[in-house]
């Protein structure tokens, strides 16, 4: 098999400038990991609100069912205790909702918006490789008639090739320079665009945490038993639990 010095279809001539080549590399190489990024950004925040949910949820569940347990029937300072708990739960629950519709409409509806716009951007970019495969093509094809003897079958059809290759040049230069402008653009826009978002987030998350020092600064005002520390109840604690370990029916055989 003989060696070919050049691939099929592939000129000789360097049609575009490396400095072009490395731009365009360069450009379209941001925007993809720019893409990769948000997708991620987007997964993360959802993640991120479906565990706040699933946490206020949860507790709404814990105070709900002490509220069943038979203790509260028959202690009044404890059904009065598990009340002010499932009170304050279904309050956290209810700015919790509300600050994950805030972020669901300021952060991730955005990003999901912002997101959607790379396929047509990645579109644009095959159609500029196809576009820089045929003239490619063409260029070849010019060049091997160049390279032949002058005869007048061999002029027409390098006439023909010319032709063939002026449009589809053009369509090509016209696609990179247009890319080559716009990519940086997009870029940069990305700051403007998700910065109200971000602020946005800040905020939800002030607020949020704002009234759970409220809400719970509440509910330790009313459970709190005046000159008890965490350590004397700890030490109450771990006395009753002896007294119950005493206890015939729990004994070790």
């Amino acid at each position: 098999m003989s060696w070919i010095p050049f691939k099929i279809g592939q000129p000789k001539k360097q049609i575009i400038p490396k400095t072009v080549e490395r731009d365009f590399e360069r450009e379209y190489g941001k925007l993809q990991q720019l893409e990769d990024q948000t997708k991620r950004l987007q997964k993360d925040m959802k993640k991120s609100t479906d565990a706040d949910l699933a946490m206020s949820k949860s507790a709404m569940k814990i105070s709900s069912d002490l509220l069943s347990n038979p203790l509260c029937e028959q202690d009044q300072e404890f059904l009065n205790m598990v009340t002010a708990l499932d009170t304050a739960m279904k309050r956290v629950d209810a700015f919790n909702q509300e600050k994950v519709n805030q972020i669901q409409k300021t952060v991730i509806e955005p990003l999901k918006k912002f997101g959607s716009v790379f396929p047509s951007l990645n579109m644009a970019v095959k159609r500029r490789e196809q576009a820089l495969q045929d003239y490619r093509r063409l260029q070849a094809k010019v060049e091997k008639y160049e390279e032949k003897e002058k005869t007048g079958p061999v002029l027409a059809k390098l006439h023909q090739a010319r032709e063939e290759l002026r449009p589809v040049r053009d369509d090509f230069e016209a696609k990179n320079r247009q890319l080559l402008d716009e990519m940086p653009r997009f870029y940069s826009s990305r700051l403007s665009y998700f910065q109200p978002s971000f602020e946005s987030l800040i905020r939800a998350q002030v607020v949020y945490y704002s009234e759970m020092h409220k809400i719970f600064g509440d509910l330790t005002q009313q459970l709190d038993q005046p000159g008890h520390s965490d350590e004397q109840r700890e030490q109450e604690n771990e006395a009753r639990l002896s007294e119950l370990r005493a206890l015939s029916i729990v004994a070790d055989d």
